[in-house]
């Protein structure tokens, strides 16, 4: 991005406080926890204070991966926590009526993630950009987040992976390594991750032309 995707203004706000507010108006969440860079808590506390966020407990800081952050998250979440869902802030789009769904579905079955089928044509290439293969995309899947869990179940898979020194790239995979079963939810709306300037400009968009209200 070249600049910090979280903080970039999105129809007035910034991104992570769109995906707050999504969980905000959520009637089955009852408190988030906010993983941060270290350095910049006092600009996460302040866009905290500034809109106004009632169900925000705790803000904790991150680790250098993405799972030390998601660890320093769940070791902090309340003893009665029974549902976690993990959400990436950088996907400001999901809406409360999906993360709603995808934790009635997690209470039921265990585990959930929101996802998308894969529909373009995969090919892998070479480090020099050639390509070698096909790859076939049925029944392949793109994972998204909220990735929604039985919270003993995410505890247990995480402790295994901190424990071993190994990394993962999502929930999803720790419960895969614990032996766990994860049901997907399709997604069928937007639910983009802002990583280049591109997808900030077509969430705009996508606001701009009433598809999702803010």
């Amino acid at each position: 991005m070249g600049l910090d995707k979280l903080t970039s203004l999105l129809s007035g706000k910034p991104v992570v406080a769109h995906s707050l507010d999504r969980f905000e108006k959520c009637d089955l969440i009852d408190e988030v926890t906010l993983v941060i860079r270290p350095d910049r808590r006092l600009e996460f506390e302040q866009i905290v204070r500034t809109f106004g966020f009632k169900k925000i407990n705790k803000i904790v800081n991150g680790g250098e991966e993405r799972h030390l952050s998601v660890w320093n998250g769940i070791t902090q979440l309340s003893e009665s926590s029974e549902i976690v869902a993990v959400h990436d802030a950088a996907r400001p789009l999901v809406s409360p009526a999906l993360i709603r769904q995808a934790v009635v579905l997690a209470r039921k079955v265990g585990a959930i993630s929101l996802a998308a089928p894969i529909v373009e044509t995969l090919k892998r290439a070479d480090a020099t950009g050639n390509v070698t293969d096909n790859v076939d995309r049925s029944g392949l899947w793109g994972m998204q987040t909220p990735q929604v869990f039985r919270t003993q179940w995410l505890v247990h898979a995480y402790k295994r992976i901190i424990e071993s020194g190994r990394s993962v790239t999502d929930e999803v995979s720790a419960l895969q390594e614990a032996g766990y079963p994860v049901q997907l939810l399709q997604n069928p709306d937007w639910n983009i991750k802002i990583t280049f300037p591109r997808d900030l400009d077509f969430a705009e968009k996508l606001i701009n032309l009433g598809e999702f209200s803010f």
